[in-house]
């Protein structure tokens, strides 16, 4: 029985930080210019691995079915979650290909390139 305590504590504490992650994650995707999403993905991906093997090492009905509840709470957040990285990749693709074209542009001014001067094309 203590194993079973053991493991649901650890599962808790688990979850409890991913869910931290989420929540800031969440709170500031889009918001805070220095928020370091690939850090808070590591941490989130830290975490969701952490869950896979504390799952895959319990015996069936050894996992509390009070975590059924948190977990149903958490995969909502989690949907949110993938909504706002989505909305905040979208974002990046954006102005990256804004960068791209102005760029593009600033190459096609008028000026020749080398390529353009060679005497073999003539």
């Amino acid at each position: 029985m203590e194993a079973v305590a053991s493991h649901d504590l650890r599962i808790q504490n688990v979850l409890g930080r991913l869910e931290m992650i989420i929540d800031n994650e969440n709170s500031r995707i889009g918001v805070d210019p220095k928020f370091d999403i690939k850090t808070s993905n590591a941490h989130k991906s830290r975490c969701l691995y952490e869950l896979t093997m504390l799952h895959r090492a319990a015996a069936p009905g050894e996992i509390s079915p009070s975590f059924t509840s948190q977990t149903r709470h958490l995969r909502q957040k989690l949907k949110l979650n993938a909504q706002k990285v989505e909305a905040h990749l979208e974002a990046v693709r954006s102005v990256v290909e804004l960068l791209k074209t102005a760029a593009q542009d600033a190459d096609a001014d008028g000026i020749y390139t080398e390529a353009q001067f060679r005497y073999s094309d003539f």
